[in-house]
C-alpha cells in the first residue's frame, strides 16, 4: 500500500483526501520586542512591560530590534530557505481591543525570508517534505481577559509589540500524524538554533491549521482555518475532526464556506468563529514610519557559519560515525540537550552502548518519574563512568542495572556505590570454579541433561550468577563451565 492511500479516509462515497497546511507562530527569543525595549519576560503582571509604543500613545515611533530580525534570518537559514535581501513591513489594518495601534506590524508581499523545505521522519520509516512558503516577523497583540470580572473584559498589554514569527508551510501534509511530525520537527529546528524557545504551553509556539478535504486527483478544496492552537495533540484532534465534518457536509449536499474556526479541546470539536477573511480586508500598506529592511549579504554569511549543528546533519553523523540505527539516532536528536547529554556520555567510549543506556535506561526512568534529562540526577559523566566499570569489568551488565537504579535514586556516583555495597564482580577463577564445582555436585541429573541439551547450560550459568550474587564474571563463568561438562 502507498503512503498516499494509506492516509485516504473512508467516506460513505470513497475515499478522500485531507489537505493541511500549518501557519506556525513562534515567538522570538529576544529580552526585549520587536519595536520597542519593554521587556519580555513571561509570567509577568499584568501590563507592567509595556513601553508607550507598546500602548500607542500618540507620537510614538516603532524602531526595529536588530537582534530579532537576527533570529529571524537564523531560522530561515535553519529551515534551508531563502533570505530576502530587502524585505518590507506593512500595516494589517483591523481593530480589536487589544489591539491599541488599531494595525497590526506585519509583512506581506515581501517577508524576510521566502522559500525553503523540512524533512519530516514518520514514524513508520518514512519521511515527506514539507514546503516552507514564508516566515515573516510580525509583532503580536495583546491578551483580552474575560473571566476576572462579571461585566467587563480587562486587556493585558504585556504582550503587545512581542516579536513573532509566523512560518507558513505548503498545503503538503496529508494526515494528523505528519502535522504532528511537522508541527515537532520545526520546534527541534528552533530550538537548536536558539531563536524560539517553543514552549507551547506557555503560548510561546502554536498554529493556525488549515484544512480541507477533496477526492484523490481532484483540485483542492475550500479550506477552513482553525485559530491559535497550542497543544500538538490538540492540532492533530483539530485535523481529524474537521476532516470529518467536511467530509460529511460534502456528502451530505452541503457546500464547505471559507472560515475561521475555533477548536474546543474540551469537546474535541471545531467551532465558527467568523468567515475567513482575505488580504483585501486587512487593506495592508507599507507602514510610513519603517524604511524597507535591506541586508548585507556578508552578515548573512556570517550568521551562517555560525549556526549550530542541526538536527538532520546530526542524525547522519550519529548514524555514519557512530553506527547507532536510524531510529535511535533520530530519538537522540529531538531534542538537543539530549543529544548533548549522549554526546558527553558516549565521548571516548562505545557510541553504541552508550546509546543503549541513554534510549533504554535513563529515558525510561525520565519516563517513569516524568522529568526532563535537565532534571535528571544521573549525570552525563556519572553515566560514562558506569558504562567504564562495565568495559573494564569492575562490574556486570546485570549489576549495572542495579547500580543504575541507586545512582537515579539518590544521584551519587557509581563507584562509590559499588565500593559501599561490595558490587565488585567476582574474577577470581578459584573462588567462581568452588561455587560450580558445588553445583555440578548438587545436580548430577542436570549434568546428564546437558550433554543432551546443549541449551541447558544456561540453567548453570543462572545458578552460579545466582549464587554469588550476580557479580561473577559471566565470560568467566562460561568458560569454565564449557571445561567442565565438556563442551
Amino acid at each position: 500500500m502507498s503512503e498516499e492511500k494509506s492516509n485516504l479516509i473512508k467516506g460513505n462515497t470513497g475515499d478522500w483526501e485531507v489537505v493541511i497546511g500549518l501557519e506556525i507562530h513562534a515567538q522570538v527569543s529576544s529580552n526585549s520586542k520587536l519595536f520597542s525595549g519593554a521587556a519580555t519576560q513571561f509570567g509577568a503582571e499584568p501590563n507592567s512591560q509595556v513601553s508607550l509604543v507598546d500602548a500607542a500613545m500618540p507620537g510614538m515611533l516603532p524602531v526595529i530590534n536588530q537582534y530579532c530580525v537576527e533570529q529571524a534570518v537564523k531560522t530561515g537559514l535553519g529551515l534551508g530557505a531563502k533570505i530576502n535581501r530587502v524585505s518590507v513591513f506593512d500595516r494589517k489594518n483591523y481593530f480589536y481591543p487589544d489591539l491599541p495601534q488599531g494595525y497590526q506590524i506585519s509583512q506581506f508581499k515581501q517577508p524576510i525570508v521566502g522559500e525553503g523545505e523540512v524533512i519530516v521522519d514518520l514514524a513508520d520509516g518514512t519521511s515527506v517534505i514539507v514546503g516552507i512558503e514564508r516566515l515573516h516577523l510580525e509583532q503580536d497583540a495583546g491578551k483580552s481577559i474575560h473571566d476576572l470580572h462579571p461585566k467587563q473584559s480587562l486587556v493585558d498589554l504585556n504582550r503587545s509589540g512581542i516579536a513573532l514569527m509566523e512560518i507558513v508551510s505548503r498545503p503538503d501534509l496529508r494526515s494528523s500524524e505528519q502535522a504532528g511530525a511537522y508541527m515537532r520537527k520545526v520546534r527541534t529546528i528552533v530550538r537548536y538554533l536558539g531563536t524560539c524557545d517553543g514552549n507551547m504551553e506557555q503560548g510561546s509556539m502554536r498554529a493556525d491549521v488549515n484544512v480541507s478535504v477533496r477526492k484523490p486527483g481532484d483540485e483542492l478544496g475550500t479550506r477552513c482555518e482553525m485559530k491559535n492552537i497550542n497543544s500538538i495533540r490538540f492540532i492533530q484532534q483539530s485535523i481529524e475532526y474537521e476532516a470529518r465534518r467536511q467530509i460529511e457536509v460534502i456528502e451530505n449536499g452541503g457546500v464547505i464556506e471559507q472560515q475561521t474556526r475555533l477548536f474546543d479541546s474540551k469537546n474535541g470539536e471545531t467551532r465558527p468563529m467568523r468567515s475567513k477573511e482575505e488580504a483585501h480586508d486587512y487593506r495592508y500598506f507599507p507602514d510610513p514610519d519603517l524604511l524597507p529592511l535591506a541586508l548585507d549579504e556578508a552578515w548573512i554569511d556570517d550568521l551562517k557559519a555560525k549556526l549550530p549543528e542541526l538536527p538532520d546533519d546530526k542524525k547522519a553523523r550519529y548514524i555514519s560515525d557512530f553506527g547507532l540505527s536510524p531510529y535511535d539516532a533520530s530519538v537522540l536528536v529531538s531534542e538537543r540537550e539530549r543529544a548533548d547529554f549522549f554526546e558527553a556520555v558516549a565521548s571516548g567510549r562505545d557510541a553504541k552502548l552508550s546509546a543503549n543506556w541513554v534510549t533504554g535506561s535513563l529515558f525510561a526512568a525520565l519516563k517513569k518519574e516524568g522529568v526532563s534529562i535537565h532534571d535528571s540526577k544521573v549525570s552525563a559523566s556519572d553515566l560514562g563512568e558506569l558504562i567504564d566499570l562495565i568495559s573494564d569489568q569492575t562490574i556486570s551488565g546485570r549489576i549495572a542495572k542495579d547500580v543504575f537504579e541507586l545512582m537515579f535514586e539518590s544521584g551519587r556516583p557509581p563507584r562509590e556505590i559499588v565500593e559501599e555495597q561490595g558490587l565488585t564482580q567476582v574474577t577470581d577463577t578459584g573462588a567462581i570454579e568452588s561455587e560450580i564445582d558445588k553445583i555440578i555436585a548438587a545436580n548430577p541429573d542436570k549434568v546428564e541433561q546437558v550433554k543432551e541439551k546443549p541449551r541447558m547450560m544456561g540453567w548453570f550459568v543462572g545458578q552460579v550468577m545466582q549464587a554469588t550474587g550476580g557479580k561473577a564474571n559471566p565470560q568467566v563463568v562460561n568458560e569454565i563451565l564449557q571445561k567442565k561438562l565438556g563442551h
